[in-house]
């Protein structure tokens, strides 16, 4: 798939949104990429998961038994990338502030994890969740994404691989361009503003 066709992907789901959005990050942002709405057709989520595996080095899509990914935005597409790659599906999450695995989610000492986000914007939940799996026992051999917001400029650890880039520009709330400012935010993620 090529970054048009993605893009086309999250506009016929009306994924892509635009107005002022506070990020994950609590930083602000005048475009939002809804993946749960993108997500919400099966067939569409299977697409964009092939794709996903299929811009994955050789050498990853052989030694990965395990896909991890951060709930809830990385659930389904997590899923679909672990059922392409005939690999199991996990999920870590934060039930008192820090990721873990939990609901009886166990990895194999040293086993090859692929950790799987929807968006990755500045990296930081990205390296939490692989910071979580290795304290699981797991060896984070690469992270994959359907966007990546940083245009490739997020640092995750391991090396990222990406359905589509995006050069967004995102802002602090104390530094909005005028434009953004005169515009009423909104939280449309799952998770309060940092």
């Amino acid at each position: 798939m090529t970054n048009e066709e993605v893009l086309d992907e999250f506009r016929a789901a009306g994924a892509l949104l635009e107005g002022h959005f506070i990020l994950s990050s609590g930083l602000r942002s005048a475009a939002y990429l809804q993946c749960a709405r993108v997500l919400m057709d099966t067939r569409r989520a299977e697409r964009l998961a092939t794709a996903l595996v299929a811009r994955l080095p050789e050498a990853v899509r052989a030694r990965v038994t395990a896909v991890v990914a951060p709930a809830m935005g990385g659930v389904i597409i997590g899923h679909e990338v672990a059922r392409a790659l005939g690999a199991r599906s996990l999920f870590v999450e934060r039930p008192s502030g820090t990721f873990e695995l939990r609901r009886g989610f166990a990895l194999a000492p040293g086993e090859a994890v692929l950790m799987v986000e929807d968006v990755v914007t500045t990296g930081l939940s990205s390296r939490e969740a692989i910071a979580a799996i290795g304290a699981a026992g797991g060896e984070v051999i690469a992270a994959a994404c359907l966007v990546d917001r940083s245009d490739g400029k997020a640092d995750v650890g391991v090396p990222l691989t990406s359905l589509t880039r995006l050069a967004v520009p995102t802002y602090p709330p104390d530094a909005l361009p005028p434009e953004l400012a005169a515009i009423p935010a909104v939280k449309p993620g799952s998770r309060a503003a940092a």
